[in-house]
């Protein structure tokens, strides 16, 4: 049976991107050896979304919160780089922030029901 999920983002500079999931989020991690850290991700849902063949099998990471704009508030004070303005869609409002060495994620407040809480 699967026991959960495990999602890699690629950086660049891993220490800013490890630092900012660590610092910054506050997600709590485990050092699987020298450094390497492996973050408790919050709860998580996956999504299949349609896509032509040359996106097929493409992944993106986004994080969810009950309040974007207080959310962008906390995360602005500590210095998060946001770069895209919030866009309004029927499903959510979703902006992108950056991390730090690692480019860019999805910051949203769903309007969707959503299968976190799901047992």
């Amino acid at each position: 049976m699967i026991a959960g999920a495990h999602t890699i983002l690629y950086a660049e500079d891993a220490e800013a991107a490890r630092a900012f999931f660590r610092d910054t989020l506050g997600l709590a991690y485990v050092d699987a050896n020298d450094g390497w850290l492996i973050f408790k991700s919050p709860p998580a849902e996956l999504a299949v979304h349609p896509a032509a063949v040359p996106d097929s099998g493409r992944t993106e990471l986004y994080l969810m919160c009950d309040d974007l704009a207080a959310t962008m508030d906390d995360l602005h004070s500590q210095g998060i780089e946001f770069t895209s303005e919030v866009i309004t869609a029927g499903w959510g409002l979703l902006t992108m922030l950056k991390v730090p060495g690692a480019g860019e994620i999805g910051l949203y407040q769903p309007r969707h029901a959503t299968a976190c809480d799901l047992a």
